[in-house]
């Protein structure tokens, strides 16, 4: 369920009774004197921060916050996982490697799903008409990123498996450099560098998100961090459903807002905001049935090094 302006206002009041009912449990310790926040130049994390809507909420418990770019989700959630951040935002793969590899974090909230905003494309030139035609090719892709779970995803759907394609690991800037210069012969990537992509070149695109499988980005937070100061994190999922409702309506003003913070030109940043479903949802049993499933598949091939129940990581904010 994607966040519109009609829904906010019943989830603030759902999240401002949450805080009442923390207000208890958090008496007797002090406000954490900053809030560090992990995030990558997209989306909803980058209204968040130019409206200042989750410094406001903390600004009375004198906690300021402190924003640390990342260019991927996985170094964002070693970072999480190590204590040098306190809150981030990131695809679905990331969370399921660093679980893994027994990070401490937790799921805190489900962003929007990922839709038409991520994708598997290839240069309109190229002899590559579908998913199937990828065998034996060089795809490039963030490894433990969700467009390694889509490229997966999407070829399992066309009858293929991962060992049928050979990986290029690399980030997003130099996989498209590698896709622009012909290096790879596919890419898995998601906006605004999809959008760039697009705006380069001409393009075909194969599959996106949306079109293949039914996944979340989340919000996540420093195990300890949580549990020491869970007013913060419900302050902070308040002032990102604020924002969500927003940007949800003001999608010209959100292609503004990247292009300033990124110096992409404004109608890339446009392409991208208008397939960016914006939203902050619950961690619901279907949300995270799926997350177990992608879970489950990433062990299956190899790709973490154990198992792991994703509901171990399911942060649950202390009662009265």
């Amino acid at each position: 369920m994607t966040i519109t302006r009609r829904r906010v206002p019943g989830l603030l009041l759902a999240l401002g009774a949450g805080l009442s009912a923390l207000t208890g449990a958090v008496a007797g310790e002090a406000a954490p004197k900053e809030f560090r926040i992990g995030y990558q130049k997209i989306g909803l994390i980058v209204v968040a921060r130019q409206q200042g809507v989750i410094e406001k909420r903390l600004a009375a418990q004198g906690t300021k916050v402190q924003w640390v770019e990342f260019q991927a989700g996985p170094p964002l959630l070693e970072a999480l996982s190590a204590g040098s951040i306190d809150f981030g935002y990131t695809g679905d793969a990331p969370p399921i490697f660093s679980q893994s590899a027994g990070g401490n974090l937790v799921y805190v909230s489900a962003a929007a799903p990922s839709g038409d905003g991520e994708a598997i494309l290839v240069k309109e030139s190229s002899p590559i008409r579908s998913v199937a035609d990828l065998k034996g090719k060089k795809v490039a892709f963030g490894r433990g990123t969700s467009a390694h779970n889509l490229i997966i995803a999407a070829l399992e759907k066309a009858g293929l498996t991962f060992s049928d394609i050979t990986p290029a690991y690399l980030t997003p800037a130099d996989a498209g450099s590698a896709f622009a210069n012909d290096s790879v012969d596919a890419w898995s990537i998601w906006d605004p560098y999809f959008a760039v992509a697009q705006a380069r070149s001409k393009t075909r695109v194969l599959a996106t998100s949306g079109q293949t499988l039914d996944v979340s980005a989340y919000f996540l937070a420093n195990r300890t961090f949580a549990d020491t100061h869970p007013g913060v994190i419900v302050h902070s999922l308040a002032g990102l459903t604020e924002a969500a409702a927003w940007a949800d309506g003001h999608r010209d003003e959100v292609a503004k807002a990247l292009n300033a913070v990124t110096g992409i030109p404004y109608e890339i940043q446009k392409v991208a905001a208008d397939r960016t479903r914006f939203g902050v949802r619950p961690l619901t049993d279907a949300i995270l049935s799926g997350q177990q499933a992608t879970a489950d598949r990433f062990h299956r091939l190899g790709l973490i090094p154990r198992a792991i129940q994703v509901r171990d990581a399911v942060w649950t904010p202390p009662r009265t």
